[in-house]
């Protein structure tokens, strides 16, 4: 399997041979690097133009080292491939051919059979502990798992979006090849792996970079989270995309989630990630690549991307479900079934439709596969961006919400769920960071103050009632508690989703490919009708009322009820679609049999 795209000084530290090991460098405003090994050697680096550093020297896997920068600055390797702990202490050399893989036939799976499963592998305890999960994940439906940034961090407690260190696994989880048995280990049960990687910027602590290659940072440009990243730069573009490549090569993740590329502030840089994947893997493999996008940019999905997550539909469905239509909610207070009627026939609901700051968003996005949107009712930061991170269910009817995850999870968009959701979670999942001092501070009345635009927030003195996320215990809420006999509604819900997935299994996803939206149209407030036709030539309905008031609904006479929610609602009364319910029928050439327990 190669490891590297190219001969040009690949960043970091890289065994040449069981004994040998090259470090680069890129280091520009910097007059004299040396290698500063734990053992007490220093080994001064070799200038080689462009502000490159590198030495070749014996150095076996697990030497502990840092560099060195003009003799006053010791900063851990950016490009570090493991921490030997937290960002104080050295980088580690690892050889990426150490660990002995099981199953190496694995070749991943077609984007259209996923249904993703978002976890935190810090709230979850660590690698190992994740391993723990994947059997019942798999016996529940679940095809993919998705975990939250790994990138080094300051500390032990962080959401994974402050990383610094992009190639080193968070030390505080595991080591590299715990990472690599808990992937090899999803594979032999049949579960691809995604990574969600943040290159649109590095975290406000620990980052050095500044110090030593200013131009890996715009002085023009700046994102909600510090000083945007230069990608015109080819040693900056290089940084990244080797490391987009490491994970999908050395680490054998199946996929890659590209957070708020919208902060990318280069056109051409994402593309030419996606085809430099593209060109190391195996054509055989499913590599998956998917972003988090504000901007709504079709283009991006119609050759180098496989998916966006899509906020839209999320927003809408939330709206509806909750009556919430504050802050970035406002966009879809007037009209939330409208849009959500764009969504399920076009995808985006905005594709070049004027926000509430009175500017246009989105591209076109109708002729795109209805596979091409991530579709949602909660994740990570809907969820742990509210003040007290309520899940949804404690939020709205949940009746409504049963109904909704029966769009969620046999739509032919693709299904993510967040980690409790399979089981109506109790717990919160709150921010949480492991910053210090003046940091911890700025970071505590930051995340206060952000809620100053929200109603029930107006007021300082409700502000200081949000937690405070440097504590301790602002994480040990976060952490769901997955096994266990669980009260008579998660009982239900479990339930819920083990028989939706089964559906999805059986009658969805065999066809996903080739599917074509037929439109949707508006039954009334909060109720929806929406057809597609699928790869095989059936159609496929999903009729949907999140409302509490029953609306008037023509019968269908040829389809077969596929699932209905609550039972036998379609026989209740006839022509009417009741209050919180989904109905979900299939017209198809040949008479469908149920499974052992199915709805039809």
């Amino acid at each position: 399997m190669p490891l590297r795209t190219q001969d040009n000084w690949p960043h970091g530290a890289i065994m040449q041979d069981a004994e040998h090991t090259q470090f680069a460098l890129w280091a520009p405003d910097a007059f004299y690097v040396s290698v500063e090994l734990a053992n007490g050697q220093s080994l001064p680096m070799l200038p080689q133009g462009d502000g490159w550093f590198v030495i070749k020297t014996r150095c076996p896997a697990g030497t502990r080292y840092r560099y060195n920068i003009d003799g006053e600055l010791e900063v851990p390797d950016p490009a570090s491939r493991a921490q030997d702990g937290d960002l104080d202490r050295h980088s580690v050399v690892v050889d990426p051919l150490a660990y002995q893989w099981q199953h190496t036939t694995w070749q991943g799976r077609p984007w259209s059979e996923a249904v993703i499963y978002e976890l935190h592998v810090g709230a979850l305890g660590g690698f190992a502990e994740v391993e723990q999960h994947l059997a019942r994940l798999v016996e529940l439906g679940i095809t993919a798992i998705e975990l939250m940034p790994l990138a080094q961090f300051p500390g032990n407690r962080n959401w994974g979006y402050d990383g610094v260190l992009p190639y080193a696994p968070q030390a505080s989880y595991g080591t590299p090849e715990q990472l690599k048995h808990l992937i090899d280990s999803a594979h032999g049960l049949g579960l691809a792996v995604i990574l969600d990687v943040v290159y649109n910027h590095f975290g406000p602590d620990g980052n050095y970079l500044g110090r030593y290659a200013k131009g890996f940072f715009r002085d023009d440009k700046h994102t909600p989270w510090g000083a945007a990243i230069d990608f015109r730069r080819r040693e900056v573009r290089d940084f990244f995309i080797e490391n987009a490549l490491m994970w999908v090569l050395e680490y054998r993740f199946d996929g890659l989630r590209l957070d708020a590329v919208h902060a990318i502030e280069s056109p051409d840089f994402l593309p030419e990630l996606a085809q430099r994947i593209r060109q190391q893997i195996d054509p055989s493999r499913h590599v998956w690549l998917t972003v988090e996008n504000e901007l709504n940019q079709s283009s991006l999905l119609e050759e180098d991307y496989d998916a966006q997550w899509n906020d839209d539909g999320h927003n809408a469905l939330h709206v509806l479900l909750t009556g919430e239509t504050d802050a970035y909610y406002a966009d879809y207070a007037l009209q939330p079934t409208e849009q959500l009627v764009r969504c399920l026939s076009q995808g985006f609901v905005f594709q070049g439709h004027i926000t509430r700051h009175g500017e246009p968003r989105g591209e076109p996005s109708e002729h795109l596969p209805s596979t091409a949107f991530v579709l949602f009712l909660q994740n990570h930061d809907q969820i742990g961006n509210r003040a007290f991170g309520e899940r949804l269910h404690q939020l709205a009817n949940p009746k409504a919400v049963q109904a909704a995850t029966v769009l969620l999870l046999l739509s032919p968009m693709i299904p993510l769920m967040f980690m409790g959701d399979e089981y109506a979670a109790e717990q919160p999942f709150l921010f949480f960071t492991s910053h210090h001092g003046e940091l911890a501070d700025l970071v505590r009345e930051g995340r206060r103050n952000e809620f100053a635009d929200f109603s029930a927030f107006s007021d300082p003195h409700k502000r200081e009632q949000i937690p405070d996320p440097n504590a301790e215990q602002t994480f040990h809420a976060s952490q769901p508690r997955l096994m266990g006999s669980g009260s008579a509604k998660q009982q239900e819900t479990l339930a819920l989703y083990r028989q939706l997935l089964q559906l999805r299994h059986r009658y969805i996803i065999p066809h996903l490919s080739g599917t074509q939206a037929l439109g949707a149209h508006m039954l009334g407030h909060g109720a929806v009708s929406a057809r597609w036709r699928l790869g095989d030539g059936s159609e496929l309905r999903i009729d949907l009322n999140l409302s509490d008031t029953p609306v008037v609904n023509p019968p269908q006479s040829d389809a077969v009820w596929l699932f209905q929610q609550p039972p036998a609602v379609a026989l209740s009364e006839p022509g009417q679609l009741p209050a919180y319910c989904a109905l979900v029928s299939l017209t198809a050439a040949t008479p469908l049999q149920p499974l052992d327990g199915e709805r039809l």
